[in-house]
């Protein structure tokens, strides 16, 4: 099999990242929650909270939702927020060359999509939303390079830290982030992570 690489996504990306994005909603048995789109946003920003929780606030909540990217109805989605003037979330993927004559071009066999955010207490954080790599091609080292290569990036931006969260049942990925050195903060400091879905957030507006 052709080597694997890993590089910034581009806007044309987008319909394979949706793609991957609905596989990993259907892994995590999620995949009622997904209302992202590649051209068209949800409605507004329901729906739950996966995203970190407030900057100084624990390690990030992968709690059940859609990609935490605030969004009007008429607003685009993937392309617009990821693609636009003033981009929400960077992405990376993992694609295989394509075959000698095949018009297709790359797959996308994997992504890593994150986006920063700012902790009062460390500073400039990566937070790593998604990281998903398509079951075939599993057990290749693919997750642990867009892993190291987020990590990179954080450092590049001058972060010091990189979060990213995880289901309680996944203990697979667990292990795997745990060997590469990241400290599971639920079990060291007892963070716990909240969300405001929509109507929540219509009542403490007033709305």
């Amino acid at each position: 099999m052709a080597s694997v690489r890993i590089r910034e996504a581009e806007e044309g990306d987008c319909g394979q990242i949706l793609r991957l994005i609905r596989e990993l909603a259907e892994y995590e048995k999620l995949s009622d929650q997904v209302q992202i789109s590649e051209e068209g946003g949800g409605p507004g920003c329901g729906g739950g909270g996966r995203g970190p929780p407030g900057p100084s606030s624990g390690p990030g909540g992968r709690t059940p939702r859609p990609l935490s990217l605030c969004r009007t109805p008429t607003s685009a989605a993937l392309r617009a927020d990821g693609f636009g003037e003033n981009p929400l979330y960077r992405c990376l993927v993992a694609d295989l060359p394509p075959a000698p004559g095949d018009p297709k071009g790359p797959r996308v066999v994997g992504y890593g999509l994150y986006y920063f955010i700012y902790s009062t207490w460390k500073g400039r954080t990566v937070y790593l939303e998604d990281i998903y790599v398509t079951p075939e091609y599993r057990g290749q080292g693919i997750g642990s390079k867009i892993i190291r290569s987020v990590a990179q990036v954080a450092l590049d931006q001058g972060c010091s830290q990189f979060r990213l969260a995880v289901l309680d049942w996944n203990q697979r990925a667990m292990a795997l982030y745990k060997g590469l050195g990241a400290q599971d903060l639920t079990e060291a400091e007892g963070w716990h992570a909240f969300r405001f879905d929509r109507e929540a957030m219509r009542k403490l507006a007033g709305k």
